[in-house]
């Protein structure tokens, strides 16, 4: 009986014992640190014995990573979480988003095929493959994609801003232009605001851009892609010094720094 309850006490205790990192990781990563959050999401996926839970922790861990700017390290992390659970839909979302971003559009796009087969509804990797069919040239391949998340998602942000943005990315900057007014007038979010600030940057103006932007910044101070944007307004305003510290902004909040590199390089030119 004694043994019994020895055995019992140790097996609660572990369980809070990895409870307990559970809940310091996922506070490390909601508060951004993401040197933290990976320090634990490391610990957490190498004691786990569950694969299912161990999948989820290496897909945290290699976004932890990626958030860093360790790309190699969140490749494996995100190959191990796969190895765990071939059917996780998250972590084919995140495979074929970091093959996109490095420039391995068709690697990219057998992922996410994959992953809409497990979950056919999932808006994230429909919007990740619409950009990738973008980039390729393929806007009615990506067109197609947005309106099939409206199809069962009506009222999905991403995907009408992603229309907007496919006018936007085509020339069109007045029909993207006025894509953007009725969306603020429906519902007037950070991320619209943010989006109609870089129709009017391309517009050429700047006065009107950084008003929206600023707009972005005030209804959600945490939203990385505005200080993107409004680094982009100052460069071209010539003011060198705070378009840099919008880009640390940008960072600071999650928004990865090797997709910025071109940017920091006016910071670097400026410093010299």
């Amino acid at each position: 009986m004694k043994k019994n309850l020895l055995l019992l006490s140790f097996i609660f205790s572990s369980f809070n014992f990895y409870a307990q990192d559970k809940t310091i990781a996922e506070d490390c990563f909601k508060k951004a640190d993401y040197k933290c959050a990976e320090e634990q999401y490391s610990k957490l996926a190498q004691n786990e014995k569950i694969q299912q839970i161990q999948s989820e922790y290496y897909n945290n861990l290699g976004t932890s990573q990626r958030r860093l700017g360790k790309t190699n390290l969140a490749f494996k992390s995100y190959e191990s979480a796969l190895k765990a659970n071939p059917m996780s839909a998250s972590v084919y979302a995140n495979l074929g988003s970091i093959h996109g971003q490095k420039g391995s559009k068709q690697k990219a796009l057998e992922y996410l095929n994959k992953g809409l087969q497990i979950e056919p509804e999932s808006a994230d990797m429909y919007l990740t493959r619409a950009k990738i069919y973008e980039s390729l040239g393929k806007k009615d391949l990506a067109a197609k994609d947005l309106n099939q998340i409206l199809s069962f998602a009506p009222d999905n942000i991403y995907a009408r801003t992603g229309l907007a943005n496919l006018k936007k990315n085509s020339g069109d900057l007045e029909g993207s232009l006025q894509d953007y007014n009725q969306l603020i007038s429906e519902k007037p979010e950070s991320l619209l605001y943010s989006g109609r600030a870089d129709v009017y940057f391309k517009l050429k103006k700047n006065k009107e851009a950084l008003a929206d932007v600023n707009k972005a910044i005030s209804i959600d101070p945490k939203f990385a892609q505005a200080y993107v944007n409004k680094a982009l307004i100052l460069f071209d305003l010539s003011k060198p010094k705070e378009a840099c510290s919008s880009l640390d902004k940008a960072v600071s909040l999650g928004y990865e720094k090797p997709l910025l590199l071109e940017y920091y390089e006016k910071c670097d030119k400026k410093e010299k």
